[in-house]
């Protein structure tokens, strides 16, 4: 093998990388694309769980494409930033209608589909293909930058142009399935965030970042900048049937598509919450009943939450519409529910600890 990077990590991979992973069994373009997509920005240990139900429900390609979206959003509530479930759905149904069911083996049409970007393309290629195709997820950015002694933050373009670079120049023809996962177990076991264990490390003696003692330098961290605060109430108003009334999200933006509670305007007055029903919901409801506020923190900003209990007291003018719907407790449990909203619906006083 022409590259000893290249070699090295594949003699520590073949010891010491993870080889029984979900996606490894059965493996084919659809299961390491779904797992692609569930790892991005989210744990390993976290994804397991969530692959093996969403490919119980969804085994193949046609079956996620044909599934109504509340199923597909339930299967991903709690992995977050849910852009990626909305984002999979419809490149699985642009597969099914415009590729006849079957994924493009190569990079260049795996990126024209939504949600697919160009190292996720190539993780699809190398690894349900074999062939070979240069990723650049999280942990192989980290890996690289500390090899290279590459200064700056991976998302500034300048910086990723290099980072690219060594990544085509390391990816080997031999392999490339393997190495793929190698770096990225390297990245994830090894050359870790916060404790990298440099003495284990198959790259220690090439690695530039190592030879200076700098490792906590690289990768540089992004500018950081104050997330904005931001307020509101979160009503839960149930009916004389026990029922709960959600609310859809818009398609985009935070939860985008998911059910969640009715939001009112944060600047009202808990005793205006009555009057803010009727005219917003159309609805009236008793006195409202607090429950403990909380802050929850999105990637952007901090959101806090004043939750309220509202009972229903004159039959409700809202029917049940693609907006607004009524649901029993044990219904609203298996939709996509945001997990804050999930908890106030099953634990209001867990909600508060979040």
């Amino acid at each position: 093998m022409s590259d000893r990077f290249a070699g090295k990590l594949l003699a520590w991979y073949d010891q010491h990388g993870r080889h029984d992973l979900p996606w490894h069994f059965d493996r084919n373009a659809y299961r390491v694309w779904v797992s692609e997509i569930m790892l991005q920005q989210t744990q390993v240990a976290t994804v397991i769980p969530y692959f093996q139900a969403f490919m119980e429900r969804f085994p193949d390609v046609q079956a996620l494409a044909s599934a109504p979206v509340d199923d597909v959003l339930g299967h991903w509530s709690g992995l977050g930033y849910y852009a990626r479930a909305r984002n999979l759905q419809k490149a699985a149904i642009t597969i099914v209608e415009d590729f006849g069911g079957e994924f493009p083996d190569n990079p260049e049409e795996l990126e024209t589909l939504t949600g697919i970007g160009r190292s996720t393309a190539a993780a699809i290629v190398a690894q349900a293909y074999g062939k070979r195709a240069a990723i650049l997820d999280g942990n192989v950015k980290r890996v690289l930058a500390r090899y290279h002694a590459i200064a700056g933050w991976p998302g500034q373009t300048a910086v990723l142009n290099q980072l690219w670079e060594h990544a085509e120049e390391h990816t080997p023809e031999e392999r490339p399935r393997d190495y793929t996962q190698a770096i990225m177990d390297l990245g994830a076991m090894v050359c870790t965030r916060t404790r990298p264990d440099c003495e284990s490390c198959p790259l220690s003696n090439g690695c530039q970042a190592y030879a200076r003692g700098e490792t906590r330098l690289y990768p540089g961290s992004k500018p950081k900048k104050e997330k904005p605060e931001k307020a509101t109430w979160m009503i839960i108003v149930e009916d004389e049937d026990g029922r709960i009334l959600l609310e859809r999200r818009p398609p985009s933006g935070i939860w985008g598509g998911l059910w969640s509670l009715p939001e009112l305007d944060p600047a009202l007055g808990a005793d205006e919450l009555q009057e803010a029903c009727e005219q917003h919901l159309g609805m009236s409801c008793s006195e409202p009943e607090l429950i403990s506020g909380f802050r929850h923190t999105f990637s952007h900003y901090h959101l806090h939450i004043q939750p309220a209990r509202l009972a229903l007291t004159q039959p409700s003018k809202i029917a049940d519409a693609d907006q607004h719907r009524w649901f029993h407790r044990d219904e609203a449990l298996v939709l996509g529910l945001p997990a804050p909203i999930r908890t106030l619906l099953t634990q209001p006083e867990q909600a508060a600890l979040l």
